[in-house]
């Protein structure tokens, strides 16, 4: 199994000190729930690609701190790759920004959550016990970081998890496409640094109940397990 991150944002600061970068967290989330695969790299912020995305199995776009539907000429040319490895129907993952902007590809309507920003510890409603490591499951709690988000589905996905601050929150293409918009990759403390930045637009009250929030952990390595089982499956069919 090979897998081609396209890492869209560059980590400064403490971040960058910690963890590298978005493309070395799900490295890092992967191994760690055992998956054997060859994991590539590449910035689509500072334009590098592929040379072709043939000799990859599978395509994961991470979040990032710009909008999917930025005008920016980078995140054109992603929604433009990205489009395109959608009709050649590429395995893909989405996450965040990923998430958003493959569903913005599909024809799905993106932008600012009216409600405002996602922080912390979210609890989100799930509907697939179909799928692997799934049976049973009625909801899931994961790290999110967003001010964007997916309106509504798009055309041919299915739903697979949600909640009243975010409707769209993952979503599957039968067995092509995986997209979630909370962070399966982060740790608590990526969670807490980013809340850390904000904490002015966030304003004191909901700082303080997403920071509090953080002392129950998440379900990420569920996700990443989930995604392994998912990205391992046969191809579909052309």
């Amino acid at each position: 199994m090979k897998l081609c991150i396209l890492d869209n944002d560059i980590l400064d600061g403490h971040l960058a000190e910690a963890y590298s970068s978005f493309g070395a967290l799900f490295i890092r989330m992967f191994e760690g729930v055992g998956a054997d695969w060859t994991m590539e790299v590449f910035n689509t912020q500072l334009g590098r690609y592929p040379a072709s995305f043939d000799e990859f199995d599978a395509v994961l776009l991470t979040g990032s701190r710009a909008d999917a539907f930025s005008d920016a000429p980078w995140a054109a040319e992603l929604r433009r790759r990205v489009t395109a490895l959608l009709e050649a129907r590429k395995k893909m993952v989405g996450v965040c920004f990923g998430h958003q902007l493959i569903a913005l590809c599909m024809g799905a309507p993106v932008g600012r959550a009216p409600q405002g920003w996602g922080v912390g510890r979210m609890t989100y409603d799930w509907h697939r016990p179909d799928l692997p490591h799934s049976a049973g499951r009625t909801q899931i709690s994961l790290l999110a970081s967003h001010q964007d988000q997916v309106f509504e589905l798009p055309k041919g996905a299915a739903l697979v998890a949600s909640s009243a601050f975010c409707p769209v929150a993952a979503f599957t293409v039968g067995q092509q496409v995986f997209c979630i918009q909370p962070h399966p990759e982060f740790e608590t403390a990526i969670s807490a640094h980013l809340m850390d930045k904000r904490r002015g637009i966030l304003g004191e009250e909901r700082y303080a109940a997403a920071s509090a929030s953080l002392q129950h952990g998440h379900e990420g390595e569920h996700i990443a397990r989930m995604v392994v089982t998912f990205l391992e499956a046969p191809a579909p069919t052309h």
